[in-house]
């Protein structure tokens, strides 16, 4: 089972009081008592020009996991990959933060080495995407109970970020919650949905309680 560190030293803000962008609060740190804290009340860390800030979006991206699109064309690009589950987590971090992805911009090398040590601690989780023994994608993100927080994906090839994401909606409870936090035209395509903040905290609750999925059980 994960280890649980040290309570963070914080008091958190209440998730359903964020402006207008969904920013609940400024400052704190990345220890992993302070982000698991955080993700458990609803709130997730991403910086904003270089300051750590804490969001909650209103309406929430969540992936209904009854209902992901999988394509024709993603069901035979399935067939040409390989995934496997946390055994190359700094790579796909990596692959996620590279900066000539406009979408890892954000993952700094202090956030990047906050999730690391929650993975070395059990709570982080990364999908790896291989095509002919190589990399080619994957996605991370953090699991506890029946909820997991999907942070970041890439892909060297096409579909193969869609692949780890299948892969992962695999592992996950029935009654489980995948949060995207935001949705965008890709997820959108692949049957993410909004949900108002007050709905996605009722859920979060409910998924917090739900059994760790055992392919995260690193014991």
């Amino acid at each position: 089972m994960p280890i649980e560190p040290p309570a963070s030293e914080w008091i958190l803000p209440d998730p359903s009081v964020a402006d207008e962008y969904g920013v609940v609060g400024i400052g704190a740190d990345l220890e992993p008592g302070t982000v698991l804290a955080a993700y458990r009340s609803g709130m997730f860390p991403m910086p904003i020009e270089g300051t750590l800030a804490w969001w909650s979006p209103d309406p929430r991206g969540v992936m209904p996991l009854a209902a992901l699109k999988i394509s024709r064309s993603l069901r035979r690009s399935i067939k040409r990959f390989e995934t496997t589950i946390d055994t190359q987590f700094d790579r796909v971090i990596a692959g996620c933060a590279d900066p000539g992805r406009e979408g890892g911009r954000w993952i700094t090398p202090e956030i990047s080495g906050a999730y690391i040590r929650l993975y070395e601690l059990g709570w982080a989780h990364s999908v790896e995407v291989w095509r002919s023994g190589s990399l080619v994608g994957g996605l991370y993100g953090i699991a506890i109970g029946g909820f997991f927080a999907g942070e970041s994906m890439f892909h060297l090839e096409s579909d193969a970020s869609k692949v780890a994401l299948v892969a992962l909606v695999d592992q996950l409870h029935p009654r489980g919650l995948l949060d995207v936090q935001w949705q965008t035209d890709h997820l959108a395509s692949l049957g993410a949905v909004e949900i108002p903040r007050e709905v996605y905290l009722q859920r979060l609750s409910v998924a917090l309680a739900l059994p760790l999925p055992s392919v995260f059980d690193r014991r």
